[in-house]
């Protein structure tokens, strides 16, 4: 396993489709495994396989509860392959999301309250899940990474495009020094 680098607005590959995975191979198990460590090191709870500039339609997602507290919660890693939202409720909540590749950043965004992914395991076997809460966000939120949208595309265009602009300069100062 290896840990990658992170893929930080504005760049580009962030609005790249990403691509359906064809087969599970040994090369796809090695990029859930190296999104797993990535997304616990960054730390995050949810890592699309575009974040580390691997163009396919992977995510990787750990909503388990973890507090300062509580050393003893244990990790519950999941990985869905060419995951698609099939159902979604008319109810919404609003959470506020954060994002790996917009460090820093967090803003409440409206989505529907409950989904239903149809989504490939690692084992082959096409399955789906039901979610609500913060998982139903979570995995919104990261198969929106595979279609090229960011959480920032939900807010109002002045706040998206003042945080765009804010990761542009940085960007511009990180490359020029």
């Amino acid at each position: 396993m290896a840990i990658r680098p992170l893929v930080i607005l504005p760049d580009s590959q962030l609005r790249l489709v990403s691509a359906p995975v064809a087969a599970i191979t040994p090369e796809v198990r090695k990029l859930a495994e190296d999104m797993l460590e990535t997304m616990y090191d960054a730390p995050g709870i949810g890592l699309a396989a575009i974040q580390i500039g691997a163009p396919v339609r992977l995510v990787t997602l750990d909503v388990s509860k973890k507090s300062e507290e509580d050393e003893e919660t244990p990790k519950a890693p999941m990985v869905f392959v060419n995951p698609e939202v099939t159902w979604r409720s008319e109810e919404t909540n609003v959470y506020e999301e954060g994002c790996l590749s917009i460090p820093e950043y967090y803003e409440e965004v409206e989505r529907p309250a409950r989904v239903k992914v149809r989504y490939m395991g690692l084992d082959g076997a096409t399955q789906e899940i039901e979610a609500e809460g913060i998982l139903a966000t979570c995995l919104q939120h990261e198969i929106d990474h595979l279609n090229g949208v960011l959480f920032i595309d939900y807010l109002s265009r002045l706040k998206r495009e003042r945080v765009t602009k804010r990761f542009a300069k940085a960007a511009r100062r990180e490359s020029a020094a």
